[in-house]
């Protein structure tokens, strides 16, 4: 390993300057030794009107908040927990794009890059390190920012894909705080269910991709008896890594990328980050690869599993938002619903309980007023609840209405089945599906 010349986080971060636009490496790889390095200067009144962006980030997030209003202003791609309160009182903001996107905002110029801040691993006997976790969009941002820094951080896993050289930072920091974990999230009996129902459209052989969560663990926990399951995702956890050990994903049917599991960005436990760290049989890729839909589609019986805050009796399909309060954001749910609908035997399934955790109907006449549709009716095909599935594709609005009523939670199917009548005229009665 060759000898590194390190900076400290305040030397680095001097290069920020006001108006300057930053890109953080996200989701468990936030760089906060260098966020403290800029609250610092922001403490001292040295900086103003600096603009964060990045997808969701795990830990703190003092630059979405109240007290830096004027000097810090989020502006993410994709919202975490962290900052969800702030972006709804206007202290923080989203910045609506498809994943697969977010690095061309970059590359196209549409978005500038002053700073790059990433955390990558050790570099190997080529001066080469990668960013583990969190390729995302950070390659393109360390392409095009202005000044690039990196933390070279002993935890963060040497995963092979898209490599960086040393030679394209400016300044690098030592940081050897362990990476932000998420356990084993356990399913409720409601999400059993769902899993149960969504397994069943899963063919041996298939391609996957699909998030983290309870839900993902529950699908993930009913495919153990599966065969020969691939992975092409933007992110997966621990549910998959249990398939990969018990040998249910080999990524054997895969046509590209054969035998190996691609995603883009991670959340999980140590086990899922030791797993990926010199793993040749795991390739983490710039977004820009992994939701691309003409890539996701040459896998064949590619599965896109996708979740939703609301789907009306059309087949909107609302997942950023709850009316006009922003919950996260449109991430890569189209890219993959779009490449498995061009996958040859592929299949887009959106899953989720029929009841959110405080009784309300997630299946509804109309969107909430102001909700975000970020799978159009068009593109709308298998809907999962803890009720059954049914396939949208090919079906009008009238069936479409039927059928979803027919997996809500039978306590809001009279109710459903009324506005229903309402909305199409009595004809609606006068057919069945």
């Amino acid at each position: 390993m060759r000898e590194i010349h390190f900076v400290s986080a305040d030397e680095a971060v001097k290069v920020v300057k006001s108006h300057d636009h930053i890109h953080l490496s996200s989701v468990a790889s936030v760089p906060h030794i260098l966020i403290q390095a800029l609250c610092r200067r922001a403490d001292a009144g040295e900086i103003e009107d600096v603009r964060f962006h990045h997808f969701h980030t795990e830990g703190p997030a003092p630059y979405s908040e109240e007290r830096y209003n004027g000097i810090f202003f989020d502006q993410g791609f994709f919202i975490g927990p962290n900052v969800r309160a702030n972006v709804n009182t206007g202290y923080a903001d989203y910045l609506p794009v498809h994943l697969g996107e977010s690095q061309k905002l970059y590359r196209s110029g549409a978005l500038r890059c002053d700073v790059a801040m990433v955390q990558v691993s050790l570099p190997d006997e080529n001066g080469m390190v990668s960013l583990g976790t969190s390729v995302d969009c950070s390659l393109a941002a360390i392409e095009m920012a202005g000044h690039a820094i990196g933390v070279v951080n002993k935890h963060v896993p040497f995963a092979y894909g898209d490599l960086v050289s040393l030679d394209a930072f400016d300044f690098l920091v030592q940081d050897d705080t362990p990476l932000v974990t998420k356990d084993f999230a356990e399913p409720t009996p409601t999400e059993v269910l769902i899993g149960k129902n969504c397994a069943e459209l899963v063919p041996d052989g298939a391609c996957i991709q699909m998030g983290i969560g309870a839900l993902p663990n529950a699908l993930a926990a009913q495919l153990e008896n599966h065969k020969n399951i691939g992975v092409h995702t933007e992110m997966f956890a621990d549910g998959i890594l249990r398939l990969i050990q018990k040998g249910v994903v080999n990524g054997a049917n895969k046509k590209i990328d054969t035998g190996k599991v691609v995603a883009s960005f991670l959340l999980g436990s140590d086990d899922v980050y030791n797993f990926i760290d010199h793993n040749p049989d795991v390739l983490m890729k710039d977004i820009k690869y992994t939701n691309d839909p003409w890539i996701i589609a040459q896998n064949p019986c590619m599965m896109a599993i996708n979740s939703a805050t609301e789907v009306d009796l059309t087949g909107q399909i609302s997942a950023d938002s709850i009316g006009t309060r922003i919950f996260s954001g449109t991430g890569g749910q189209l890219d993959f619903v779009k490449g498995a609908i061009l996958s040859e035997g592929g299949r887009s399934v959106t899953a989720f309980a029929s009841r959110t955790n405080k009784g309300k109907n997630k299946i509804v006449p109309v969107l909430n007023e102001g909700a975000g549709v970020v799978t159009p009716r068009a593109d709308a095909h298998w809907i999962v609840t803890e009720y059954g599935a049914v396939d949208l594709y090919g079906k009008s609005l009238q069936e479409r209405a039927k059928l979803l009523i027919s997996i809500a939670h039978p306590d809001d199917r009279e109710m459903l089945d009324r506005a229903a009548f309402e909305r199409f005229g009595p004809h609606y009665h006068n057919f069945s599906i």
